[in-house]
């Protein structure tokens, strides 16, 4: 699977925010996450970091 986990940082700490996640839209100023199950959030924050070797994505609070 090429899934990925993404990951908030807050306050120094990764928290994670959706398993398994298989799209990441930008749309205006916050992002579309949906993972392969259905689940979908939308957060107001940047990627910082993808690492998909890891299958990780960190995104950044703005």
């Amino acid at each position: 699977m090429c899934e990925a986990n993404a990951y908030l940082l807050k306050e120094g700490k990764e928290e994670l925010i959706l398993e398994d996640l298989s799209i990441l839209r930008p749309e205006k100023e916050e992002l579309y996450l949906q993972n392969i199950f259905g689940e979908q959030k939308r957060i107001k924050a940047r990627v910082k970091e993808m690492n998909l070797l890891d299958h990780r994505i960190v995104l950044e609070e703005i």
